[in-house]
């Protein structure tokens, strides 16, 4: 029992004391220059087609979701006759 705890202590300490096996490289100002940049469009649109296409699911969603609402609030206020 204590050889597997000396074992696990040994594992864990190397994962966290070693550094990361892949480097990788920072892309944090190539993305600061390209959101920074002054085009006249909006910053959520400025990632390319997959913020595009984001934009446009969420904007979809959140309309027939409004729609939904208003559809039960009708069929709640006037309820069918037996």
């Amino acid at each position: 029992m204590f050889k597997h705890l000396v074992a696990l202590q040994q594992v864990s300490r190397r994962t966290l004391t070693n550094s990361a096996r892949r480097q990788l490289d920072n892309k944090v100002p190539q993305k600061q220059k390209i959101f920074q940049e002054n085009n006249g469009m909006p910053v959520h649109l400025k990632g390319g087609a997959s913020d595009a296409v984001l934009y446009r699911a969420t904007m979809g969603l959140s309309v027939l979701g409004a729609v939904f609402v208003l559809y039960e609030l009708g069929k709640a206020a006037l309820p069918q006759k037996k």
